[in-house]
């Protein structure tokens, strides 16, 4: 008797379509017929079939709701408003067609009916999509923009995070296991969806279990079927979360199996169950790129990019989230002081410039101090000689300077210490000489790399190959 109950619900979404399909065909001759009045009967026998198959619609909607671990408040206002449907159905069928004795449906105005029943079939339909599919589920292929105008911006899934600092005082449970619950699974397993009749929102539905019982076995992650079915092959029949669904990344399902072997305590810490640190790295918030400034700047039109490129230079985002550039001349050595012109619509977004082995002089570094956001400037190899280098001190985001291989004069290197943010220069094979001593790099210091480095001979080095 079970399964003829469950066969029934779930022939609800294709027995729902028939009393739709019947009152919009009834409603739309009834429009046409609105003048002669001449298909009423007909009409009234298509409202008639509305009222069976609404009746037979609510009856497998029920069994549908009782069957599928659905909570009363997530269906209630579709199965009432079905039932009024299924009535209203019927109401407009005596009124076209009941005898006239029927006197207080024949006072009630056709057109009142006509305009409720058009209500109830498309917010009563409204609801329930919202339950199949999801309250979102009309606006999900909306543009973001669009989203966003409507207040009603993406969500951005993130994984659960815990403090480098002090993650060994987190709780392993309430600080990840829970969290990731949460978003991979408690959309089907609430108060409100309890599908499987598995709770999966706080500890006493997960000790409880579902249907088919218990889900954790303790200390034995692959028989507990809160794991086990999270690893078995997408295509399987028994697999969590459906393959439609957003699926857990091995770093959380190596969490849920870390906490159900270690115990599926819900109340200790990381430290008092002896994890190790290497296992929660992906869970510690990602360091920040403090590499170029922490600005925002317009974004270069594609059109301007590309005639760039046309030029002969190499351009390219510093990643894909950024609208700041890296601009490289390898393809273009024959770029002069007089070329940086090319250069002027991009001013804004260049913060990676290489010039190397082109023709540029002393004279470039005044044109150069226009780069407000220049971070990485590279002009080895070229003919400059330090003249003028003071000029780039006007650029407070230049981090790093490489020099190799061009004439440099050791009487400009005093200009260069004194750049706010100058992190490195490069100075390889130029006039200035090395020092006896070279100090090891130091947080906040300029260090001059003079390259030249003597390195030890392994025993590879000698073999012939």
């Amino acid at each position: 008797m079970e399964v003829i109950q469950q066969l029934i619900g779930r022939l609800h979404p294709l027995v729902v379509h028939l009393p739709i399909g019947f009152i919009l065909a009834a409603l739309l001759l009834q429009w046409y017929d609105r003048k002669n009045n001449e298909w009423s009967k007909i009409i009234g026998l298509l409202f008639q079939w509305a009222f069976i198959f609404a009746t037979i619609a609510c009856i497998s909607g029920y069994l549908l709701y009782k069957g599928e671990g659905y909570s009363f408040d997530t269906v209630k206002f579709h199965l009432w408003l079905g039932i009024v449907t299924a009535l209203f159905s019927l109401l407009m069928y005596l009124r076209l067609t009941a005898p006239s004795k029927i006197d207080f449906i024949k006072r009630v105005p056709v057109v009142l009916f006509s305009y409720s029943l058009l209500f109830l079939i498309s917010f009563t339909g409204h609801l329930g999509g919202n339950i199949t599919h999801g309250s979102d589920y009309l606006i999900e292929p909306l543009p973001n923009s669009i989203k966003s105008l409507l207040g009603v911006g993406p969500e951005v899934y993130e994984m659960p995070t815990l403090e480098e600092e002090n993650w060994e005082e987190a709780i392993l449970y309430t600080d990840l296991v829970q969290p990731i619950l949460n978003t991979r699974c408690v959309s089907c397993h609430n108060t409100k969806k309890e599908k499987g009749e598995l709770l999966l929102e706080e500890e006493n539905g997960i000790l409880k279990g579902g249907e088919n019982g218990a889900i954790i076995e303790p200390n034995d992650p692959e028989n507990s079927a809160l794991y086990a079915r999270l690893i078995l092959p997408l295509d399987h029949e028994d697999h969590m979360p459906p393959k439609d669904k957003d699926q857990p990344s091995k770093e959380e399902l190596d969490i849920i199996k870390t906490w159900i072997a270690n115990g599926n305590s819900f109340d200790k810490s990381i430290g008092e169950m002896g994890l190790k640190k290497e296992l929660f790295h992906s869970f510690f918030p990602k360091k920040k790129d403090d590499t170029y400034p922490d600005v925002v700047v317009a974004e270069v039109s594609a059109d301007t990019i590309s005639a760039i490129k046309k030029k002969g230079f190499h351009v390219e985002r510093v990643n894909e989230e950024s609208k700041f550039l890296k601009v490289s001349c390898i393809n273009k050595p024959t770029f002069s002081d007089g070329d940086f012109e090319l250069l002027t619509s991009l001013i804004n977004q260049i913060v990676y410039l290489d010039l190397g082995e082109t023709q540029v002089t002393d004279a470039i570094f005044e044109k150069l101090s226009t780069l407000p956001h220049l971070t990485v400037l590279k002009l080895d190899n070229t003919a400059v000689t330090g003249r003028n280098i003071e000029t780039l001190g006007k650029l407070e985001y230049l981090k790093n300077l490489n020099l190799m291989g061009t004439n440099f004069e050791e009487v400009h290197l005093p200009k260069l210490k004194e750049f706010k943010k100058l992190q490195i220069v490069y100075l390889f094979n130029t006039p200035v000489k090395k020092p006896d001593q070279v100090s090891k790099p130091k947080e906040g210091e300029l260090f001059i790399d003079y390259g030249g480095y003597d390195l030890p001979k392994i025993a590879t080095d000698s073999i012939v190959f």
